[in-house]
């Protein structure tokens, strides 16, 4: 009798994983129509609109039509948009609409562009589990477009009511001037929007990527923005090539992990703060410890992220290889031993994938 019930429940068990797998592969596959739909403006195109026939979306969008129609399926298929079968049309709900275009407070599909851009490198990585190394910057040409439109909805929005807030008299500080810099800071979206509110303060943004560094100078330039300047800039021997004493405010978005010398870069940024300076670092919530992220509701996608682009890219470099879900314990042991000692750590209610770190010297 006892054994007839393990059977049962690890046939159950069984059952239960085999419908997961089956879903998650559905639900990959409405993730990249998505994305699809993102880029093409298809989504936006719908929303707030009647409905719509396939040739008339089409020609709303200026798409081929046939490719419209096949996309719209997939969509319907997936529960997304609704159709009138009898009058041949299409339509997508207000409500979802609010979370699929930027009619709402966050955009979703922003987010599911990250499936076909890891996709694109997996022959790549699959070489890398055999051969080591890693997968380069340059095989990722959208990355920092990508990334850019992601802090567009976690940083930007709030960076003025509750991300600077956190340390206390930093936007008093900023409003009379203070120095700034941003290491590993992209297409330095947070410091246009910063240089721009706070003009009497001096900005400064650090990245390795030539080409975000001339996106952000063309958009700089086309701001006026005459107190922010960028450098492309290697910082894996920034512990020792780190100006020291030299800025007041040093922030991090999303910027440690994929360093190829992580821990330089942070004894670099302690090295540059005045005495009386701010560290702000926004990261990946997660633990150190992989039994612990075994409920995270982003976990696995976090750890394919990790594999097919964070941790690979320091790897290609010769670097650490620390990983997207390096976790808050490890973050906190190498903020301690780059010499902070006032840290603080903080979670925000709009943003369950980052933790953010106020950091004194």
């Amino acid at each position: 009798m006892c054994d007839i019930a393990v059977q049962t429940s690890s046939q159950d068990d069984t059952d239960t994983f085999e419908t997961r797998l089956v879903q998650a592969l559905n639900q990959s596959g409405l993730m990249l129509l998505i994305s699809i739909g993102h880029r093409t403006d298809l989504l936006s195109a719908l929303a707030g609109t009647p409905p719509l026939t396939s040739q008339a979306l089409a020609e709303r969008t200026d798409l081929n039509e046939r490719y419209v129609r096949e996309w719209l399926g997939g969509m319907v298929a997936g529960n997304v948009i609704e159709t009138d079968p009898e009058t041949a049309t299409y339509w997508l709900p207000d409500e979802r609409a609010e979370l699929l275009t930027d009619t709402g407070p966050v955009n979703l599909a922003v987010y599911a562009q990250f499936i076909a851009l890891l996709g694109s490198v997996e022959d790549d990585v699959v070489r890398c589990f055999r051969e080591g190394g890693g997968v380069p910057y340059s095989r990722y040409p959208r990355f920092h477009e990508v990334m850019a439109s992601d802090s567009g909805q976690t940083v930007l929005p709030a960076l003025f009511d509750q991300i600077l807030p956190l340390a206390p008299g930093l936007t008093e500080r900023l409003d009379k001037g203070i120095r700034v810099l941003d290491c590993a800071c992209g297409r330095g979206k947070a410091l246009m929007a910063m240089a721009e509110r706070f003009p009497a303060s001096r900005f400064v943004g650090y990245d390795l990527s030539a080409e975000a560094i001339d996106w952000a100078r063309r958009q700089t330039a086309d701001a006026g923005l005459t107190n922010l300047t960028f450098e492309v800039r290697d910082l894996s021997d920034f512990d020792v090539t780190a100006e020291p004493d030299a800025f007041d405010l040093v922030t991090t978005f999303d910027g440690i992990h994929d360093q190829a010398r992580p821990r330089n870069l942070l004894k670099g940024i302690h090295r540059t703060l005045t005495a009386e300076g701010t560290y702000l670092v926004q990261d990946i919530h997660g633990s150190s410890h992989h039994h612990l992220d075994s409920g995270h509701p982003l976990g696995a996608m976090l750890y394919a992220v990790s594999v097919s682009h964070c941790m690979t890219v320091s790897l290609a470099q010769g670097g650490d290889g620390l990983g997207t879900m390096w976790g808050r314990e490890r973050a906190l042991a190498y903020l301690e031993e780059a010499g902070f000692r006032d840290i603080q750590v903080h979670q925000l209610e709009h943003d369950i994938m980052n933790d953010y770190y106020v950091c004194r010297p």
